[in-house]
């Protein structure tokens, strides 16, 4: 595993943060350090798919990165069920396949490119993940795509969803941050690490409140809707049609 050192140098000018071949070369060090309880979120989200993914179906990984969630599912879910990544960045799905090549997975695994903000049709599904995904698809776009994950599961098919998410009261938001950026430092980032990663995300990742979210996923169609993990900022949800 590639070590991620993308803003241990000072950087002249912020540009915003991109999924491209340098991020894609250290994503899986990057979100370990970053991400709390992310091995943890990774076995749940297979634990939950595990039991709603029906045999003759298809289950959508949506923004699979480096196919981490894709390899943990594969032996967990019914070889009945078709596993299916889709992402955005070709470097990202690149690296899927070179890590799905170098592990006994012996199932197959279909790797998409498709961008989310282009639209989105999920056929004859019975689990949907999003994982650390609808963070960054813009605002205007994330109801149109959480209607068409709705439409496209099938009845008692489920969303999963993982979110870094912001709390109304602002003196506990800062709260959060300040827990989730010592963290960060106990994981080995430095000061300017987490500063320069701040200012590159700051226009691409735009996190919801779990309230904004739940009320996203409910007036989508969902009526069941449960928090399966919380860690100050960070929220898993999962939503049954």
């Amino acid at each position: 595993m590639a070590h991620d050192e993308i803003f241990a140098e000072p950087k002249p000018l912020p540009t915003d943060f991109r999924f491209d071949h340098k991020t894609a070369a250290v994503f899986d060090d990057m979100v370990s350090r970053s991400v709390p309880f992310y091995h943890e979120m990774q076995r749940m989200t297979a634990d939950m798919a595990g039991d709603f993914a029906v045999d003759g179906t298809n289950l959508y990984d949506l923004g699979c990165s480096t196919g981490t969630t894709l390899i943990e599912l594969a032996p967990v879910v019914s070889p009945g069920v078709r596993l299916i990544g889709i992402d955005s960045s070709e470097e990202m799905l690149a690296q899927a396949e070179r890590r799905l090549a170098e592990r006994p997975v012996t199932r197959p695994i279909t790797l998409v490119r498709a961008d989310l903000h282009d639209g989105l049709e999920l056929e004859n599904a019975s689990v949907a993940i999003m994982t650390l995904t609808l963070q960054f698809v813009r605002p205007l776009y994330r109801e149109r795509v959480i209607q068409a994950i709705y439409r496209g599961l099938n009845p008692q098919g489920c969303l999963i969803l993982i979110e870094k998410v912001t709390v109304k009261d602002s003196f506990l938001n800062r709260l959060f941050i300040k827990y989730y950026y010592a963290m960060k430092r106990r994981n080995g980032y430095s000061e300017m690490e987490i500063a320069q990663k701040r200012e590159a995300l700051e226009n691409v990742l735009i996190p919801y409140r779990l309230d904004e979210n739940r009320d996203l996923i409910r007036a989508a169609g969902f009526r069941h809707i449960e928090v399966f993990f919380r860690w100050y900022n960070f929220c898993g949800l999962i939503a049954v049609k």
